[in-house]
């Protein structure tokens, strides 16, 4: 999670961040203990507090911090996109990129929620909403502009974001496909979902040279 530090006590709770992230995705958030954490950055069990009053704040800050970093993170990069055909695909290979990167803080995002106390998981759903609005909205415009045959808007959305997060399942670094590889595979498959692979496909083909 990209967080700004520069005091002692800011590199210290980053170090814990960190920590816990890693913890939290090998043992899962109710196997650890604040004392495995602190032990794990070199700080008394007491210390810890100092950063984080307890554990669920800590898992809290971890969600948070990671949702508010992708929605910054596609912010800037969705101001490249003037069509909504672009901008579908950046948003695919955006999505990819960046959660295949990031493959702990997805683990915990999904599977951690349930451990989440009330007002805290209606703010990381919140947030959640906002990202998915991103996608919504793009849709939307292409739909209204012709570029995509849609039904229903959400329930396209949805699909295709849980078809995008189900990367990290499977994929590994060093297997038969690369990123760039895969990023094509699914930019296909949500373009064609939408009523515009076959097109795009075709054009793409226009523009080969003639041997």
């Amino acid at each position: 999670m990209a967080r700004k530090t520069g005091s002692n006590g800011e590199l210290t709770a980053e170090r814990v961040r960190l920590a816990a992230l890693r913890l939290f995705a090998d043992q899962g958030y109710a196997a650890v203990s604040m004392r495995e954490i602190a032990s794990a950055v070199g700080l008394q069990a007491g210390a810890l507090y100092n950063h984080f009053p307890n554990k669920q704040a800590l898992l809290f800050d971890l969600m948070e911090g990671h949702m508010l970093d992708l929605i910054g993170e596609w912010e800037r990069e969705s101001r490249r996109f003037v069509d909504p055909v672009a901008a579908l695909e950046g948003f695919v290979r955006f999505h990819i990129r960046y959660h295949l990167t990031r493959q702990d803080a997805v683990f915990i995002s999904y599977m951690e929620l349930r451990n989440l106390e009330p007002e805290n998981f209606a703010r990381i759903e919140a947030l959640r909403r906002v990202y998915e609005g991103f996608l919504r909205k793009i849709m939307s415009i292409g739909k209204r502009d012709g570029a995509f045959r849609i039904g229903d808007t959400p329930v396209a959305a949805m699909a295709i974001i849980a078809m995008l997060t189900g990367i990290g399942t499977w994929f590994r670094s060093g297997g038969r496909l690369s990123v760039a590889e895969v990023e094509e595979i699914y930019v296909q498959m949500a373009l064609g979902s939408l009523g515009c692979g076959v097109a795009r496909a075709a054009r793409s083909m226009l523009a080969e040279p003639v041997e």
